[in-house]
């Protein structure tokens, strides 16, 4: 608990947002652009003091978020550099099979015109965010957030650098392992995978077309997912002990690893850069509000990346609370109200847990090599290949789209 003295008080915002990821940012821009200058909003996050602002990841934004990056006006920003899923090739067999059965193959076009997903680096992500959200006047600082109290009017911040600053709400985005979530008394269960996810990019000689290409093997899927240029980003599952044995190699062995892996359809694999080991778990926190405080993205909800959706959860959840609170704000009431947050919570636990048991299936059912149930698996794969409506059911789940969706996802404005 902090001191209720009000003499240090460095400001007062209707919303502080901790964390300034892709959630985050998209969240302070969506309620700024609409709500105006009456309506102030904090973004504080240690990462604005590094020079760059992003890392070396690539994320499949679908149809969906990217709707609402329009809606922001600031897909144009990153449309240059973003890639088009033209398609997608789902194989599975064990790392020493010479062949490799295509099981379920589609094309990306949900609607003429319309890819189901772009890849998109973080790096042009995450400054398209930041420069939009520093043009319509959102406070932007890299003092972090190491404190809060509430009370009936509000809460109260303190910053890193002892200051504080008085809200109507605070938002979580602080990731997986938030210590607000902590500090708020949340509770979060899940387990962690005895697996790491192998990120990085890669260069290949031969043009990939624009498909993307998942390979199940027995310990986790083998993803290569267009870049722009005759580029690819890897997500390779391992176990934790392979993974970190394997990153001690070079370049050269990593790149003929990667190649037994996927083969040389794309003819000679270069790395470019290092590859970097992410622990992988599953984690939902047991509610996604509390006393004036909202959770968002990663410190809600931490999911497998076998279906690519987790930066798609976290931009959906910035979706649907920016909708709650612009709702609330519009009838001149309050937007930490318990009300608000609980139209925000009812709209997105479901979706959210609804989709961390999928990625768990997906990952028990296909992280193996035990035949019946690779005789299974195979066997969905090839229904779901053979029957178009189920096809185009899996793809519209993928991009993210729908009626049900938040509105900002729906290319329409709050």
């Amino acid at each position: 608990m902090m001191p209720k003295s009000q003499s240090h008080v460095a400001g007062k915002y209707d919303t502080v947002i901790a964390g300034g990821g892709v959630a985050g940012l998209a969240l302070a821009v969506a309620l700024k652009q609409v709500l105006g200058q009456t309506f102030s909003v904090a973004l504080h996050d240690p990462a604005f003091a590094l020079e760059g602002g992003g890392n070396s990841r690539a994320y499949a934004i679908a149809a969906g978020a990217q709707r609402m990056l329009e809606t922001l006006g600031v897909w144009n920003d990153i449309e240059g550099t973003a890639q088009p899923l033209l398609g997608m090739d789902i194989t599975d067999s064990p790392l020493e099979e010479p062949v490799r059965p295509l099981f379920l193959s589609f094309d990306g076009e949900i609607t003429p015109g319309q890819p189901f997903a772009h890849m998109v680096e973080s790096g042009p992500l995450l400054a398209a965010l930041k420069a939009a959200a520093l043009k319509i006047g959102i406070h932007i600082s890299p003092v972090p957030v190491s404190n809060f109290d509430t009370d009936s009017d509000g809460a109260t911040i303190t910053l890193g650098d002892g200051t504080f600053v008085k809200t109507k709400l605070l938002v979580a985005a602080d990731g997986a392992r938030s210590r607000l979530r902590e500090m708020a008394g949340i509770a979060f269960y899940g387990w962690t995978y005895d697996q790491s996810a192998i990120v990085g990019t890669i260069a290949h000689e031969k043009d990939h077309g624009g498909r993307a290409i998942e390979h199940f093997l027995p310990s986790g899927p083998f993803a290569l997912l267009p870049l722009k240029g005759k580029r690819s980003s890897i997500v390779w599952t391992e176990r934790r002990e392979d993974a970190a044995r394997f990153l001690k190699h070079d370049a050269d062995t990593l790149a003929h690893m990667i190649e037994k892996r996927f083969g040389l359809e794309l003819g000679n694999i270069q790395l470019i850069g290092k590859l970097h080991a992410l622990p992988l778990s599953l984690g939902l926190a047991r509610t996604y509000i509390g006393d004036r405080i909202a959770l968002l993205g990663d410190a809600a909800h931490v999911i497998h990346p076998i279906a690519g959706q987790g930066l798609n959860l976290g931009i959906k959840d910035a979706a649907a609370l920016a909708e709650a609170i612009v709702d609330q704000y519009r009838l001149g009431l309050d937007v930490g109200a318990p009300e608000v947050l609980e139209n925000y919570q009812r709209s997105r636990r479901f979706d959210t847990a609804q989709m961390a048991v999928t990625t768990d299936i997906l990952n028990r059912l296909f992280s193996n090599n035990l035949g019946p149930l690779r005789m299974l698996r195979d066997v969905g794969l090839g229904l779901v290949n053979r029957i178009p409506r189920l096809k185009t059911l899996f793809i519209q789940q993928a991009a993210g789209t729908g009626d049900r969706m938040p509105r900002l996802m729906r290319g329409e404005t709050l």
